[in-house]
């Protein structure tokens, strides 16, 4: 967590706002999890009503269902728990639905691309590795669609009292999004911006290269905001903010040679391809978000901007398999409770700066070993098995049992702390 320094004297009169980065399904996952921390051990944060929300990218998508009046517990319900309404459920699977039509429509071009390859190696003279690139126009500039997300998005947000319109929001929600084009920033919900679909800015933003195709909006083509900026923090700032909370979930992982959580972690070479690639990206992402803070403090001096994100000694989420439904689960949980645990370990220097804006740290919240945020899994039962309900007097002894072992689990660790 870090801070930018802020005049003394705030009234605390002022506006609150709220900044979230990108980080695909994982990204989505801690930043719910945070959030119902934040919500819950803040007193007089109420994260539905806030004076302007910025997305990117995964990041997007929570903060249009903030903007939209869904609380982090139902999102969290919604797209952790797979509970609650039907058209609150969000599969993390909708992210990754191959893209069909865009490698059906790469497949028809390929005899051309080949044909103009042939001819430029054997009538024009172009080397074999200058004639291969001509090929690169056949390859899908994406492996997964984003229209089953976005088809989702349109149905959540037709719920009556949410809207599709970033111009019938009650507060100001931008998402951002990159024009591929130009490698500018497309702020969508800013003035000018804002005649786009909620649902349809949320999939541009998402589109990170490489992964999904650019998405089309008015002739220009759109993909993942990240490209640009890691944040987007100042769209908001530029409203004169007392107070901006930010959450960023993707760190590069830094094990320490003393650190006993990382002592399982091979050297992350080992991991091939795909472990460097993330450490890569992650360490890039990071690198830019370390800078935008620092021009935010020049920028808006008059701005307390606390920032949440995960420990960068922590392999649980750097690690982490986001595709399993169990672990989504624990990961979720993981977020709650070190976003608790950041909260009570830095509560003086906290406590004064929310303070400053009418808020208040709860410390019945921060210090109550038994809160959690998802109930525990049932205990002896295999993943899929049949789970009885507490209609039966099965399901309801199972229950009791669970919550005495749950209960004894607590007394247990509390006891071992104290000796």
């Amino acid at each position: 967590m870090a801070r930018t320094p802020a005049k003394a004297g705030r009234s605390g009169q002022g506006g609150i706002g709220l900044a979230l980065a990108g980080g695909g399904p994982l990204g989505a996952i801690y930043e719910i999890g945070a959030l119902c921390a934040l919500e819950e051990a803040v007193c007089g944060l109420d994260l539905n009503a806030l004076d302007g929300y910025v997305g990117v990218s995964a990041g997007g998508f929570v903060a249009a269902g903030l903007a939209n009046g869904m609380t982090p517990r139902q999102l969290c319900e919604g797209f952790i728990g797979n509970a609650g309404p039907a058209c609150d459920r969000v599969d993390p699977g909708l992210f990754f639905r191959p893209a069909w039509g865009e490698v059906l429509q790469r497949l028809v071009a390929l005899p051309a691309h080949l044909a103009r390859a042939g001819i430029g190696y054997a009538w024009q003279g172009r080397s074999l590795l200058s004639s291969l690139e001509l090929l690169g126009a056949a390859l899908p500039t994406g492996l997964f669609t984003q229209a089953p997300l976005q088809a989702k998005l349109q149905r959540m947000f037709a719920v009556p009292g949410r809207s599709d319109d970033f111009r019938k929001l009650r507060q100001r929600l931008v998402i951002v999004a990159t024009d591929l084009d130009s490698g500018e920033a497309a702020p969508f919900g800013l003035p000018g911006w804002d005649d786009v679909p909620v649902s349809q800015a949320v999939a541009a933003s998402a589109a990170l290269p490489g992964l999904f195709p650019p998405l089309a909006i008015g002739g220009r083509w759109y993909v993942d905001g990240a490209l640009k900026k890691t944040l987007h923090a100042r769209v908001l700032l530029d409203m004169g903010l007392d107070l901006l909370l930010c959450v960023n979930p993707l760190m590069p992982f830094m094990a320490g040679a003393g650190d006993p959580a990382a002592r399982h972690i091979p050297p992350l070479v080992h991991g091939g391809l795909p472990m460097v690639l993330s450490q890569t990206f992650r360490s890039f992402i990071h690198s830019r978000l370390e800078l935008g803070m620092q021009g935010y403090a020049h920028s808006h001096p008059g701005t307390d901007i606390l920032l949440f994100e995960p420990d960068q000694r922590d392999p649980e989420l750097f690690l982490a398999n986001t595709f399993d439904y169990s672990q989504r689960r624990r990961l979720a949980e993981h977020a709650y409770q070190h976003t608790r645990a950041q909260l009570l370990a830095q509560q003086a220097r906290l406590g004064q700066t929310l303070a400053r804006h009418g808020l208040a740290l709860d410390m019945s919240v921060l210090t109550d070993p038994g809160r959690r945020l998802l109930p525990k899994a049932r205990r002896g039962l295999r993943k899929g098995a049949y789970r009885p309900g507490p209609r039966t007097r099965t399901g309801a002894a199972l229950q009791r049992l669970d919550a005495v072992l749950d209960q004894l689990e607590l007394t247990l660790d509390a006891a071992a702390k104290a000796s």
